[in-house]
Parts: C-alpha cells; structure tokens; sequence
C-alpha cells in the first residue's frame, strides 16, 4: 500500500503504541504477527475478531436479517481501549456524500489508534456486489447480468474499478462476489448469482475476485457454501443437497475462485447442511477449505451468522457456546458487530470452555490481513490520498465514484448483457417512428435498473428525501432521447405487485392507438418481503409478479404489436405468451445506464449477444429445474409434468448471422491425463457487426454415477465484423469432465465422450460434436486438477 503524509490533525500519538518488531516492515509478515500476538491481552486478542456496525439501526427495516433482533448498543469509547478488527459499512449505511465519508471514516480510524495500547486500525469493509455499495456509486448490471454477457475480462475491468473506487476513500475488503450455483429459479437472491451453472459462476466469479484483488481490495466470496440450494427456494431454509451435488455443482466455483482468482477471504454461510450450520461446521471451514484446498485467508461470518447458531439454528446455549462452534469450525470474524465474540468469548476462555489457541489461530489470520495491507506499518495514514486535507466541509464534492468512464463501462456491460428471446417476424429493430406506446409499471422507474444491493434500492429507500445520488435514466426517457421523431405515449397499467387492474384498460387503450408497443414489466427489488425479487423476496412460483399478465393479455388483445421487455432479478415463465409477442427481450437489472442500453437494442443501435445464464421457463408451476439434469429430470412419458424449459441456458439471438465451419480434426482418444485442441471457424455471415457466444458442453453417454445430459466446459465470446472470420481454439483436458464417482472420490474414467459445440445447452442448438474416446486407467483428481478450458481466437 502506498504512504501518504499524514496530517497533523489526524496523527496518533506514538506515546499510545508498544513498539516492537511487529512494527519493522523489514521483517517477514509472520514474524510481526507473532511478535504482536505474544504482546496481546485475551480482551486485546478477542477485539481484533469481531466488528462493530456503528450505523446499525435497531428500529425499522433492517437491511440485514433479524438485524432488529440481533443489534445490540455499542459503548464505542470503552471497546476501542481494546482496540478493533473491523468496521462495518461505513459508507454503506446510510446516505453520505463521498469525501465527507472518507473523512470520517478516517477520524475514526484516528480514534481507534489512540485508544488502543497498539494502535492497530481498524479494516474497513463494505458491499460492493453490483457496485460500491455508497450513495453516489456507479450502479453496475447485477451478477445475473454479468452471466448474462458472457465476457470475463469486462467483468475484471469493472471489479478493478469497483475496487478502486473503494481504496480510494480508505475501505480494505469487498463483500462479494456471490459464486453461489442457482438451483431453484424462485429464490429470492438469483439476482445476486451469476447463473445455474458452475463454469460460468467459476468464471465469470474468478474474473470479478482478479479486478478486485487488483485494486488492493480483499475479495470475499459468498456464500460458503450451498445456499442458492435451499428447500422450497426459502431464504435461509435448509439445504438437502447431497454429497455430489456439493462436491460437482456446489464448490466447484469456489475452488476456482480461491486458486485461479487469488481471493484473500471467504464468508460462511447462513445454511445449514444435512443438520449442520456451516458457521459451526469444521469439516467445510477447516478441514476442506483450508487443510485440503490450502486456503490461508480470512473466514468471515455472514451477518449475525454466529448469533444464528443460538437464536436460529438452536446448536448453541449461549453467545459463548456460539463463540466456541464458530471458532473451533474456523469462522475468525464476527460480523457485522460484536455479540459472541467479545466480552462472551472472553469470559469462555477464562473458564477454560473455549481454547485460547482457538482465539489466537483465528487472531494470526486476521493480523496476518492487515499486515498485508499495510495497517500494521507506522507510517500508515487513515486520510486516503484522493483528500488534500481533513475537513469534512472541504472534502464535500470532491469524490467523484460515478465518473465517466465508470458510467461507459456500466453502458457497455448492460448492452453486452441484453437477451433477445424471440423476434420472429424481425419486429426487432424498431423503425423509430410513428406512435409507440411505451406501456408497464418498469417503464417510467430508475428503480427498475438496479437489484437489491445496489445501494439506491439497498439503503436509499429508508432516505426518501435524499436525492438518489446518481442519474439512471428510465426505459421511457431513453426510448424518447432515441427516437426523438416518434410519438411516445405512456401508461403505468399496473404496479409492479397487488391486484388493482385498474388502470389496465387505459393503457390497452394507449397501445391500440399506436403502430407498435413496448411492454416494459418485471420486478421490484427489495429486502425481507418490500420487492418481488432480492435477499428474503423468494417467490411461490414463476409467474409474473401481481397482475402484469393481465396487463400482458390485454395489450396483445388490442392487435398492436407488442415488444415484451423484462427488467427482473430472475426468469419468469413466459409459454403463455411465446408465440404472441412481436419480440421479447430480457434483462436482468441492467443498472444505472440500463435505459440507453435496452433503448439502443431496441433502436437497432446496438446488436444484442447477450446469452441467457439462467433457463427460462414455459410455466410457472414451481418445481425447481435448470438445465443440469440426469436423465431422470428432464420430460418422460412417466410424468406429466414437462419441465423443459420455454428458452434454454446458452440461449440469445442477434440482429446479425453466423455459421460455424468444423476445424482440424481432434484424435479418436487420448487418455484419461491427456489433451487435445476442438477448433471450429465461426463466421460472421451477416451485414453488421455482432458478437457470437460459442459454448462447449460435454454429454457423457455411460458413467458409474447419473451425469447431466450436458454440462457446459468451455465458452468464447466472439466479436466479429460483418463477414469477418475467426478461428476458436479450445484446449481441452481431461480434467474437465471429471466428476464424483461411486466411491465418493472425484474421478476421471475411461470410455466414450461427445464434446459438443452449441449456441445453448438445447440439443436442438449443437452445431458441431466430436466423439472423443478416453483410455486408460480411472484417476483420482482433487482442486489440484485443471478447473479451466484455455481458449484462444485468432483472425482467419
């Protein structure tokens, strides 16, 4: 970390600190965190594991669960004595102007090094899941957009400037991302993930962690482990995942993360799994995540999550009997503010309850963290560089977190992200004149661009008289600004929930008296209940929210034309409406630019190449389903219940054609350690330029456990000019079709593979398949093995 001069106002007194070698920046990390822990008190010691939520509201709508409940009063001048590991949210609590917070925040970093013994600061972190989480951010597209666009590299580009963005006003570690796998598509939290399927989270979530960690900023992936795999698709509700299921679909992504991205930290999970709270479970959190996979870093509680253990799960007699599972499973952070592991967790190890070994494995780790980044060095400044002085009044308006070039990046994100389902009479693009009706309860709201945790829905809600802090221009305004010669006429219909069908008949009218109609329905985002979608907003089934389907029917009555434009947290069912619409296109919370990005789809502007990350439902019937089924999931004539869905994984369209040309020819067989290339020739066959999406899946056709139909392996995202060719190389190992085998141990097996080239996961959309032979003997793989396919792309 770079030194910067300190000011004189905000210099600690050096008679404060106990020097020692611990302070000497010459010597090894280890060597000054066990100088620093061999001078620590228990209460000194038990200080640097816990956080303290100062912003922390007890009264009203919470933004994390039970926070009513679980918040407790802070005598914040008596626990400082002790010093402090983390502060919780600083900027992402409430409504603050940039650089008055960054001044804050850095007086208060003043206050903890004076009344510590050592003067240690505290680490600051924030949410930072679809953006930094503070009022003035750049709102990206959500997780489910960054699926959606298929890209890795956009994404690290957008993750370095979210961390950057960070450090800049003095914050240490980000709360995301979310490699959390999509198993049932009611879920509340989809939004938050990155797609059903564990190479695209993999991917897509190891590209975010490396454009974090590249900002400085200690990356913490969420939510260890299983989730998205809650029963009946309620939040916090337990999982029943099996073994395999956890082993093939699960940690796959974490792995990936941890090895390939480098992140520094991992937060335990709300669930439980089989009976057993993650926060109290040493087999994932000790013996997986760090004896087998190697992982050193920092294991933070999820919101109250060792509370939990007490209040929810009921494992616990007490706060201390909490503090005691947590850290002997390996939880070395209590968040978001002390409750088991301060003054209780003290009290357990004086009672010879609680090991002080347990105290201290989890102290090395988190001193070993700040070491790292510098807040254990005596020239360390709490003011950050980007601030020329320690006025709060001064730094108003200095801070810029939405600049230009963010604002770009947001735009170009939300335009690769952008699904169009369906245009099967060429609706799609619109001419742009003439009368549009612009028609729905998403079509005139900013807050129809963003998810639950970018911070304008996240926070900004409880502040109404505060200005949102960044511009979002609606679906309306932009279809306006692009098309500034049409007549576009708007009606709401209906809200995005409830029952009132009152005001459906008037924009029925509207849309009948128009050449075309752009129906702009979706979701709400919201928190425990207040939106259709986000943290704790799980859904009964898959139909759209309230009465938009009625609102739906009745546009389609009126013989107009009707471009169904989405703007949701997850897939709804739409076969009652397939072969109604004129176009359909989809979007999951394209964030602050998302507006001039659908516009410029829709405006023909920009060609769309987004690719679906999660399948799309024919009907809303409520049986969980993605695209990764054994044969016994998908349709048989032993149900009558079809589960295939209306738009399958992989799935999108573009406003250009493409053909794909079959390559050099791989071998018959290779063993089960070796290699080959699948190359194929993909060639922009159309009359503008436009982005093709070639997705590699492998179908095993007989293996010792049930195995998906297909399974995605490797991806490319190809731009090309009109009539413009490039060649697309996959390296193919046969570490990629590994799986669990009956024996409980990840293997690689001999026999017969087809590798198939697709533009979805449909059988009906592979273009190319190799049939490939795998000899040899059965091998035994771990994390160790090849986790991704290298892909290159050449010009022909």
């Amino acid at each position: 970390m770079a030194i910067h001069p300190v000011p004189h106002a905000l210099r600690a007194d050096p008679a404060t600190a106990v020097d020692g070698p611990w302070r000497d920046p010459s010597l090894t990390p280890e060597e000054r965190v066990a100088d620093l822990v061999a001078r620590m008190t228990l209460e000194e010691k038990a200080a640097q594991l816990y956080g303290v939520w100062v912003g922390a509201d007890a009264d009203g709508d919470g933004v994390a669960p039970h926070q009513n409940d679980m918040v407790d009063p802070v005598d914040w001048d008596e626990l400082t004595t002790r010093g402090l590991g983390q502060l919780t949210r600083p900027f992402g609590t409430a409504p603050v102007d940039p650089g008055v917070g960054a001044v804050s925040l850095a007086r208060a970093q003043k206050r903890i090094v004076e009344a510590g013994r050592f003067g240690i600061p505290a680490l600051a972190h924030e949410e930072c899941l679809a953006g930094f989480t503070a009022w003035g951010a750049t709102a990206y597209p959500v997780p489910l957009s960054w699926g959606a666009a298929w890209n890795p590299d956009l994404v690290t580009e957008m993750a370095h400037r979210i961390g950057r963005d960070m450090r800049s006003v003095g914050v240490h570690q980000g709360l995301a991302p979310v490699l959390d796998v999509v198993r049932d598509l009611r879920w509340g939290r989809v939004e938050e993930t990155i797609g059903e399927d564990p190479y695209l989270v993999g991917t897509i979530g190891t590209a975010y962690v490396r454009g974090l960690e590249s900002a400085g900023i200690v990356a913490t992936l969420k939510h260890f482990a299983g989730y998205a795999a809650s029963a009946g698709a309620r939040n916090l509700s337990p999982v029943r995942a099996g073994a395999r299921e956890m082993t093939d679909v699960t940690l796959p992504p974490f792995e990936m993360a941890l090895r390939e991205g480098g992140a520094r930290s991992v937060m335990s999970s709300y669930t439980e799994i089989d009976g057993v709270p993650t926060a109290a479970d040493p087999v994932l959190l000790t013996e997986l995540l760090r004896d087998t996979w190697g992982f050193n870093g920092t294991v933070v509680a999820d919101y109250f999550g060792i509370g939990f253990l007490e209040t929810l799960h009921k494992v616990a007699a007490d706060r201390s009997d909490a503090a005691r599972l947590a850290l002997t499973a390996g939880v070395d952070v209590e968040l978001p503010t002390v409750r088991s592991y301060g003054d209780a967790l003290v009290a357990a190890v004086q009672e010879g309850t609680v090991a002080e070994e347990l105290v201290d494995r989890a102290l090395h780790r988190v001193l070993l963290q700040k070491c790292e980044l510098g807040l254990l060095d005596p020239e360390w400044s709490p003011l950050p560089a980007v601030l020329a002085g320690a006025d709060p009044e001064q730094a108003r308006e200095t801070v810029d977190l939405d600049p230009p070039e963010n604002r770009a990046l947001a735009r170009q994100l939300a335009e690769q992200a952008i699904v169009l389902l369906a245009n099967p009479g060429d609706a799609l693009p619109l001419r742009g004149d003439g009368r549009i009706a612009v028609v729905g309860p998403r079509a005139d709201d900013a807050l129809a661009m963003l998810g639950c945790y970018s911070f304008p829905s996240h926070v900004g809600v409880s502040h109404p008289e505060v200005p949102m802090g960044i511009d979002i221009p609606t679906v309306l305004a932009a279809l306006r600004a692009e098309f500034p010669g049409a007549d576009i006429g708007s009606a709401a219909g209906c809200d995005v929930d409830g029952t009132d069908t009152s005001g459906i008949e008037a924009a029925a009218e509207l849309a009948r008296h128009a050449d075309v109609c752009v129906a702009v329905l979706g979701d709400r985002a919201g928190l425990f209940g207040r939106g259709t979608t986000g943290e704790g907003c799980d859904a009964a089934d898959l139909a759209l929210p309230g009465v938009q389907g009625e609102l739906l029917d009745a546009l389609l009555a009126t013989g107009t034309p009707v471009i169904l434009v989405l703007l949701t947290g997850r897939p709804y069912a739409l076969g009652r409406w397939a072969d109604r619409t004129a176009a359909t296109v989809q979007a999951f919370f394209p964030g602050e630019e998302g507006g001039p990005a659908l516009a410029g789809v829709l405006s023909g502007r920009v060609n769309p190449s987004g690719r679906l990350p999660v399948s799309v439902p024919q009907g809303p019937g409520g049986q969980p389903w993605t695209y990764l089924q054994p044969p016994l999931g998908l349709a048989s004539g032993v149900s009558n219940l079809d589960p295939t869905p209306l738009y399958p994984f992989g799935h999108g369209l573009s406003y250009t054609s493409f053909e794909w040309e079959a390559g050099a020819a791989a071998p018959a067989e290779i063993p089960t350690d070796g290699s080959t290339d699948i190359e194929l020739t993909v060639r922009n066959s159309g009359d503008r330029e436009g982005a093709e999406v070639v997705q590699l899946y492998v179908h095993d056709p007989v293996a010792q456990t049930t195995r998906p139909e297909s399974r995605l392996i490797g991806y490319a995202r190809v731009q090309l000019a009109a009539g413009q060719a490039r060649r697309v190389r996959f390296h193919f190992h046969a570490d990629l079709v590994a799986f669990t085998g009956i024996g409980g141990r990840r293997i690689v097996e001999s026999g017969d593979l087809e590798l198939r080239l697709a533009t979805s996961s449909a059988a009906d959309d592979v273009k190319q398949t190799v049939r490939l032979r795998l000899t040899g003997p059965e091998r035994t793989v771990d994390h160790r093995r090849r986790l991704v396919c290298d892909t290159s792309i050449e010009l022909t």
